[in-house]
């Protein structure tokens, strides 16, 4: 669906390259502008040293860009840039905003150059504000910083790390968003339109539900124990055979009698203590002690058939093995086939939107080489041969 549209991403880590990744499995020319060091993600750690297997964090949100090595310090290579701005739909960037305006890339600047162009900002903290330049990594910025951390930690725990790059994709997906929006209108309008993202404020709304709260009351209740948990409907159960799932009520008033009946707790249907909110809140502990011990006399597979049944809403507690063998993930597009430059194969994790009428999202080939298109990117904006071939020598460029 982006087919023409040229993106110049001068991105490092996760949070925008990720948007620049989806846009290149719909079609987009995404080129990857790095510095002569490269993006650090290029050499983050995996479980094994085995080359063949690459590097499946940078490779996710990479593939199929073409990547260009640029010495911006240099003014010839700060130029070179330029001069691909200037005939490109999108600049993707989270490089600080100090450091932009110092080198003349920031969006005011590069307006100039391109009245039409869309250009993307992603931050740790935003642009304003006396933190704009701080560095914001997703721990800090949108794990920490945002409170998510907190609310997410029981009571009485010590805080805990979220995932590999969680906030980024998340923060990756609200850069896409506006992104085609900003596209959107400039199909309307002609003009492009600087669009800000940060893990900050990606960090905030991911938790807005209970931001709205604490923004009416002044107040937010904090995450207690499973056994003490506020709606203890709302949490998890094990199995007799070990196995963890998530139950959900549905906030309705039949909450309670509806799951009571279906698991053979039919003479608590009407129990006083457990037909309301209010009451269920009050006998947390004695309610989540009566589910453990009847979910303890079946094992899951059981369980979901007769929750199923009653149509009640519950999931599994899967493993991220279990999670990749999951048929129904595997239907939900959830994983698709990327091939590499000598014909091998391997699977990868897909972009979170199908379209139904063709191939408009999948893999555009393999991760670039560091480099690995810089000559033939600066060709087709016009460089010569001899003046590629100086800043080959003056280390302008690396390809």
């Amino acid at each position: 669906m982006l087919n023409g549209v040229k993106v110049i991403e001068m991105a490092t880590y996760v949070a925008a390259p990720s948007a620049g990744g989806i846009m290149r499995d719909w079609g987009a020319d995404v080129i990857k502008v790095e510095s002569p060091k490269g993006d650090p993600w290029r050499a983050f750690p995996t479980p094994t040293k085995d080359a063949d297997l690459g590097n499946p964090l940078f490779d996710l949100d990479n593939r199929g860009k073409r990547s260009i090595v640029l010495d911006i310090t240099n003014p010839e290579g700060l130029a070179a840039l330029k001069s691909m701005v200037r005939g490109a739909d999108i600049f993707l960037t989270n490089t600080r905003p100090g450091a932009l305006e110092r080198a003349g890339l920031d969006y005011d600047s590069l307006k100039k150059e391109n009245p039409r162009l869309i250009y993307s900002s992603v931050s740790g903290y935003g642009l304003k504000g006396e933190d704009r330049d701080r560095p914001g990594f997703d721990l800090a910025a949108f794990w920490s910083r945002a409170g998510a951390c907190n609310m997410m930690t029981p009571v009485g725990k010590a805080p805990f790390p979220l995932r590999t790059a969680a906030g980024d994709h998340v923060t990756g997906l609200a850069t896409i968003g506006g992104i085609m929006a900003a596209l959107y209108e400039r199909e309307k309008t002609g003009k492009g339109k600087l669009v800000e993202t940060s893990l900050l404020r990606s960090g905030i709304y991911m938790m807005s539900s209970d931001y709205s709260i604490q923004l009416r009351f002044g107040k937010l209740a904090l995450s207690p124990a499973r056994e003490k948990a506020m709606a203890p409907l709302l949490n998890f159960f094990q199995a007799g055979d070990g196995k963890w799932f998530s139950y959900l009520s549905r906030q309705i008033p039949s909450d309670w009698s509806d799951l009571a009946n279906a698991i053979g707790l039919e003479a608590y249907a009407e129990d006083e203590r457990f037909v309301s909110k209010l009451g269920r809140r009050k006998n947390s502990e004695a309610i989540v002690a009566l589910l453990d011990e009847t979910f303890a006399q079946k094992g899951l597979k059981e369980w979901g058939e007769i929750l199923d049944a009653a149509d009640l809403v519950w999931a599994p507690v899967l493993t991220p093995g279990e999670v990749v063998d999951d048929p129904q993930a595997e239907a939900a597009g959830a994983f698709v086939d990327v091939e590499r430059d000598n014909g091998q194969v391997y699977k990868s994790v897909a972009t979170p939107v199908s379209f139904h009428d063709g191939e408009e999202s999948r893999p555009r080939g393999h991760t670039p080489g560091f480099g690995q298109h810089s000559i033939k990117i600066l060709k087709e904006h016009g460089y010569t041969d001899a003046e590629i071939d100086k800043m080959l020598v003056e280390n302008v460029i690396i390809g």
